[in-house]
């Protein structure tokens, strides 16, 4: 079985515990993911968020790091040369992707895939061609927020239960960010947006609308999940939503509790296909970035969830859409050729 993931925090991972040595990757290392889980679990490409964590959380847990916090445009360069130490060591068996048909290629001659992803875009403010070189260095995603405000506009914020209808949307700053990265065919991440933000969105953008790792609100009622409405609009728009494999963002009590059944999580990918359609759902993981249910354990119990999805009649086609076609649909659409 193949599979396509739509949001990692392996970067911040490597940032913050093997930043002089991220070579480690291709070992066994502290996590979800390394590159020989990877290659077992028949993993073959993703998207690799560039992430500036919040200041409270570093201070507290990795106090050596939290001064590189007052520049975050260099943390994320500094993430970004992590992805690309990893593609130089890898010896042409990883591939950073900006093109549909480097993704082609890359699944064809089984070459892992790379997309470089900028989850919460609050730095890129400080200089008004932080987009643009981001985008020639090969970044081809951005999700405009990480829950709090910034210049862009208001995230989602919130503690369960709750809603996404937490904010005001998009400031006139952020309605010309989305303009650009229409313009440059960019993913625009709606995962993190709240209601009001993710509709301006909707009405500014043609493209497909893509939340890269947001789950059922109806399942589960964290502010961070997605409304019927929502999903109906991303099936309209022929976008897709990664579903979170994370336990606060499944279960119905919304704890953090790794004793989660795996049928939990399958739940909310047959809700998806049930409201709007096999096309419309993908994987979605955020490993590396939270919890994940102890059955599932990390990237090799990709081949378990298939299972789970395969006994709950998600089997052929529909399973290969959800675990890597439709991801590599949506690039294309988004992308262009």
């Amino acid at each position: 079985m193949t599979y396509f993931d739509g949001h990692n925090d392996l970067l911040l991972n490597l940032w913050l515990n093997y930043p002089d040595n991220p070579g480690v990757f291709f070992d066994k290392i502290e996590g979800h993911l390394d590159f020989p889980r990877i290659q077992q679990a028949g993993l073959i490409g993703g998207l690799f968020a560039i992430f500036i964590p919040p200041k409270s959380y570093i201070s507290e847990k990795y106090p050596h790091h939290a001064k590189k916090l007052d520049n975050p445009l260099q943390v994320m360069w500094e993430q970004l040369a992590i992805l690309k130490e990893l593609i130089r060591l890898s010896e042409g068996k990883v591939k950073l992707c900006t093109t549909a048909a480097e993704l082609k290629q890359a699944k064809r001659e089984r070459v892992f895939a790379a997309v470089a992803h900028i989850e919460g875009a609050d730095a890129l403010s400080l200089e008004s061609t932080a987009l643009d070189t981001f985008y020639q260095a090969g970044v081809r995603s951005v999700g405009p927020f990480w829950n709090t405000s910034n210049a862009y506009g208001a995230g989602v914020t919130g503690s369960f239960p709750g809603t996404p209808n937490s904010g005001t949307g998009l400031t006139p700053a952020g309605k010309q960010l989305i303009a650009q990265l229409v313009d440059k065919k960019m993913v625009i991440d709606c995962s993190h947006m709240n209601e009001q933000t993710f509709w301006e969105v909707a009405q500014l953008s043609h493209q497909p609308l893509i939340a890269t790792h947001s789950s059922v609100h109806q399942l589960c009622a964290q502010p961070r999940n997605l409304t019927d409405e929502q999903l109906l609009a991303i099936g309209k728009s022929g976008g897709v939503v990664g579903i979170n494999f994370g336990n606060a963002f499944i279960r119905p009590d919304g704890a953090r509790n790794e004793e989660t059944d795996l049928d939990i999580l399958v739940d909310h990918f047959c809700y998806v296909v049930n409201l709007v359609g096999d096309e419309h759902v993908a994987l979605g993981s955020d490993f590396d970035g939270v919890s994940v249910p102890k059955t599932l354990g990390d990237v090799t119990g990709l081949p378990l969830l298939a299972e789970s999805l395969s006994r709950r009649g998600l089997s052929g086609e529909s399973l290969a859409k959800i675990t890597y076609k439709n991801w590599l649909r949506v690039l294309e659409r988004t992308w262009g050729q």
